[in-house]
């Protein structure tokens, strides 16, 4: 029970740590609205890590050549969505700028708490990539040889339980940075820095799918 314990937890810190597009979107995300939207964005970012997580351990080898044909479409997919609400982003920073605290009401629109994390773990299931390293990480490991249930329900629950742990680091040092930068000049280099950020990874990720 505890090898599947670590490895769950080794899982769950290994494709969580990682700081890509959408933890820049998290982070931009808490530091303009709430720690309690942004708490909700990370657990819907780690919901889609354990769900990857159980797939990997109820598929194995089996789901892999099921997911190779959908990589490319889905990376695309996941691109252009971060690219959208980077763009978003900017632009309701901007419009709060020009138009002040009666434009900012009509503009900014922030997400509730249940549509941020729809929103994020929507984002999260888009990249395939991560379902591939949760199976290529079960096959090399002894879970596979695991059959009993209780032990392949840790393995999913301490994946789930890492990456949870993660994102709500990141949300909190996001809820901080909002605390910080209160002023709207501030709140306004910070979102359209990371909506640079974001693009930027995005961006990357299209380049980096094949023909």
């Amino acid at each position: 029970m505890s090898a599947a314990l670590v490895a769950g937890l080794l899982a769950g810190y290994g494709i969580a740590l990682p700081v890509g597009a959408v933890a820049a979107y998290l982070v931009a995300l808490t530091a303009r609205t709430s720690l309690r939207t942004g708490v909700a964005a990370a657990l819907g970012v780690a919901t889609a890590d354990g769900l990857y997580a159980l797939i990997a351990v109820v598929g194995g080898a089996t789901i892999t050549p099921f997911v190779q044909p959908v990589t490319v479409p889905l990376r695309w997919a996941s691109g252009i969505v971060l690219i959208v609400l980077a763009v978003r982003s900017a632009v309701a920073a901007l419009g709060l700028r020009r138009g002040g605290p009666a434009q900012a009401r009509a503009d900014a629109a922030p997400p509730t708490p249940a549509r941020a994390y729809v929103s994020l773990l929507a984002i999260t299931v888009m990249n395939p990539m991560t379902v591939v390293y949760f199976a290529a990480l079960v096959l090399g490991s002894d879970i596979t040889a695991t059959t009993t249930r209780p032990q392949q329900a840790v393995f999913v629950v301490a994946a789930f339980a890492a990456s949870a742990g993660w994102q709500l680091c990141l949300a909190g040092g996001g809820a901080l940075l909002g605390r910080l930068l209160t002023g709207s000049r501030g709140r306004l280099v910070t979102t359209l820095a990371s909506s640079v950020l974001i693009t930027v990874m995005a961006v990357h990720l299209l380049l980096a799918a094949p023909p």
